[in-house]
């Protein structure tokens, strides 16, 4: 108890705490009494006798002192001995009792604020390593408490450290301010140790988007040459700078979830930091400008990607898709055919000069034959061939801090790249690849051939048809381009387009098989009132030399005396008895057509499925989104407005393509925000007719224009409908637009008089305050 009195003469003010223990009666505990009996019978004494006594006598209070318990002991030298606390704090850490450790630290807090540096990041990380949620959420509760009181404290590896086990546990927004912390206390990580945070983000829709934000803030660091790289004290800034292998993570990761406009922000960027991107990176751009309708872009990166060197096959089949898609979305029926032929003629020949190299190897090893492109590498194939896997097993603080190059995480983040790259393969649908030759799918005859009939353009149709039989060389008539094309449109009720398309190969001298004719001739009789293209089609077909089947005689005879033509249905049966045809001709037939079907038939069910999808391409649309984006890149906003009106004059409504062009060219121009409420309004109205869809980038630009202009009613709808549709919002961003641009706004009273308009505004910026934590 004499430390007790040595903290109460040292401390001025602790003097009534322990006042006030002494006027309240409390048991007695014979093992510390220091001599003297205190009983409960003892004379109560009142509180102006015990200020009295313990300042006369400083011996009656270590007299009182022997009646306190062990447990107030412990707290008032605990109180006093932040040392304590630490240890304990660290001890639990040890030990894993992390329930104790974060009482421990919460007491610390309470009776002498944050602990030490090194307690405090034994703390952060000993928590992050155990990837609970909880956890996780405690630690950065500690960073965030830290970094808001003594930023000084937080050491930079353990920083990191979280950041990577929250972004690998899917917490990608506390990952992402984790890193925005560590920039702003000036604790700069090297670009190996974020980009694998961002790696890990990426693998979902949220972290994806908030990486491409990441990257960008960073990013503007470095912009126009701003950090002069000849400074010593700016080498740690500099090894943040973002390289291309953090943008090929980003982009693929925009493409792969669809924020496309973000993602060619990035492109802008990397110029502008001088980031030079790898051959990699140039298919992304290309899906990119795909995606966003950029045709003249993917042209002019065709070249570079020919010259290109170490490009895989994947890689340039995924650059031709690109281009093909883009022909089709904007109605280039002539490039894309151009292109598909040129496929198809390449696939001839490399055909026969595999073929020839296949009988020049049967003759070299009668036994044995392999193919130079088919033949692997014994030691490469298991690699190349070996899944990734992104299940590694967390390593512990002591190993990451070792690890001071971040080799370890530079190899994960490549590992992870080449699994987003791998599900961005699957997305490939127009073009295929056998043996390094590319070749058009069956979905690209689809689309195409669907183009041909919305334009109503059935004799190029019909000579893009004839070519492609002449490249292909179907393995029987049945299974060619044209039947099956024919057939298409027959299942579809086109009989007029597919009755053309058959007198285009009849004067193409293309011969054509029975089941065409006998599949339009049934479907005449099915529909009925077809009585003349009946008799010009088997006109026809007698020219041809067409032996019909005996199910379409009888569907012909029963159509002809249904329309009581008894003499053309007597005529029919005659001709049918003359011709020697048989039931098992029919069974033949319908077997061959069984086969056909299920087999070679595979372009007829693409086609049926998109015709059937009903999903129409305003081409148009494509055109003028162009122009617009064009004048907004150039910040040429009056010639924008302008080409919009045109665009609305001509019938057609803009998109969320064509808003948010506009919407980010008024953001960089800045103080534009009354035409971004203009267009705001237009979009309402359009999105409650169903016309247009929003999607998360486009109300995110809107979000930032109208918090950086301070509108903030305006600001509260976009966030209404983005929480009503439950869309991501980064609330960290906006508060930080809030501190940076509205601190002092509406800080003091509301006055006495003001208008019911500057009532309603005053209210939404104090909503948004509150949305967003402030108050």
């Amino acid at each position: 108890m004499l430390r007790v009195a040595r903290i109460c003469a040292a401390r001025r003010h602790s003097g009534r705490a322990v006042f006030a223990l002494l006027a309240r009666p409390r048991p007695c505990v014979g093992s510390h009494s220091l001599g003297h009996n205190c009983h409960d019978g003892t004379t109560k004494r009142n509180v102006d006798e015990d200020i009295a006594g313990f300042s006369n006598q400083k011996s009656q209070l270590v007299s009182r002192g022997a009646c306190f318990s062990t447990t107030t002991e412990t707290v008032l030298v605990q109180a006093r001995d932040p040392s304590l606390l630490a240890s304990e704090i660290e001890a639990a850490i040890d030990q894993q009792r992390f329930d104790d450790a974060w009482r421990a630290y919460e007491k610390h807090l309470h009776m002498d604020g944050l602990p030490r540096k090194s307690v405090l990041s034994k703390l952060i990380t000993g928590f992050a390593a155990t990837c609970d949620a909880h956890r996780l959420n405690q630690s950065y509760s500690v960073v965030d408490h830290t970094f808001r009181e003594r930023p000084e404290l937080l050491e930079k590896e353990a920083l990191i450290y979280l950041s990577l086990v929250l972004a690998r546990y899917a917490l990608p927004d506390l990952a992402v301010n984790v890193v925005r912390k560590l920039v702003k206390i000036e604790a700069y990580p090297p670009v190996a140790a974020w980009s694998a945070v961002i790696a890990h983000m990426c693998q979902t829709a949220t972290g994806s988007f908030l990486a491409a934000d990441m990257v960008m803030e960073i990013g503007y660091l470095f912009q126009n040459n701003r950090v002069d790289p000849r400074k010593k004290s700016n080498r740690p800034l500099l090894a943040m700078k973002p390289n291309s292998f953090t943008f090929n993570i980003v982009l693929t990761a925009s493409l792969l979830f669809g924020t496309t406009k973000k993602a060619e922000q990035l492109l802008e960027l990397m110029p502008r930091i001088g980031v030079k991107p790898e051959a990699s990176l140039l298919v992304v751009m290309a899906r990119i400008y795909e995606k966003n309708g950029h045709k003249d872009e993917i042209h002019k990166l065709k070249r570079h990607v020919d010259e290109a060197c170490g490009l895989s096959e994947s890689e340039f089949r995924q650059y031709y898709d690109c281009l093909l898609s883009c022909h089709l979305k904007f109605g280039d029926l002539d490039s894309a055919v151009d292109m598909v032929l040129d496929m198809l003629k390449k696939g001839n020949n490399a055909k026969r000069s595999l073929e020839a190299a296949k009988a020049v190897l049967e003759a070299v090893e009668s036994n044995k034959i392999y193919l130079p492109c088919q033949k692997a590498d014994p030691e490469n194939s298991g690699f190349l061939n070996k899944p990734v896997s992104t299940d590694h097993q967390m390593l512990n603080y002591a190993s990451f801090f070792k690890d001071k190059s971040f080799a370890r995480l530079e190899l994960e983040a490549r590992e992870l790249l080449k699994l987003l790259s791998d599900k961005l393969q699957g997305q490939v649908g127009l073009v295929k690849s056998e043996h390094g030759v590319l070749h058009p799918t069956e979905t690209t005859y689809a689309k195409l051939v669907k183009t041909f009939l919305e334009a109503d353009k059935i004799s190029a149709l019909a000579s893009f048809l004839v070519k492609a039989s002449k490249e292909d060389s179907p393995v029987s008539v049945e299974s060619s381009f044209v039947v099956q094309v024919i057939n298409a449109c027959i299942s579809l009720g086109l009989l007029e387009q597919a009755h053309d398309l058959l007198d285009e190969m009849r004067f193409s001298g293309v011969r054509v098989g029975s089941s065409i004719y006998s599949s339009l001739l049934k479907a005449y009789c099915k529909e009925g009132n077809h009585e003349d293209d009946i008799t010009a089609l088997l006109k026809d077909a007698q020219q041809a030399g067409i032996q019909l089947d005996s199910s379409c005689y009888e569907d012909l005879i029963q159509s002809r005396a249904h329309h009581n033509n008894t003499t053309g249905a007597l005529h029919l049966f005659k001709e049918m008895k003359s011709s020697n045809i048989k039931k098992s001709v029919n069974r033949e037939f319908e077997m061959l057509v069984q086969s056909c079907d299920n087999n070679e038939a595979a372009l007829t069910a693409k086609l049926v499925e998109e015709v059937k999808s009903g999903h129409t391409v305003n081409h148009a649309i494509h055109d003028w989104n162009n122009v617009i984006h064009f004048f907004c890149k150039k910040r040429l906003m009056h010639d924008a407005h302008k080409a919009l009106s045109k665009m609305r004059v001509l019938g057609h409504t803009p998109n969320a393509q064509t808003f948010h062009s506009l919407v980010t060219a008024y953001a960089a121009v800045g103080g534009k925000y009354v035409e971004v409420t203009d267009l705001w309004g237009e979009m309402k109205v359009l999105a409650n007719s169903n016309s247009m869809k929003f999607d998360q980038e486009l109300l995110d630009s809107l979000l930032y224009c109208f918090v950086r202009g301070g509108f903030f009613l305006r600001a509260m709808e976009v966030i209404e409908l983005m929480e009503s549709s439950k869309l991501f919002i980064d609330k960290y961003k906006y508060k930080s637009l809030w501190l940076k641009y509205h601190r002092t706004l509406y800080k003091g009273k509301a006055p006495k008089v003001q208008t019911e308009a500057q009532l309603i505004r005053r209210e939404a910026a104090l909503r948004f305050k509150k949305w967003i934590g402030l108050t």
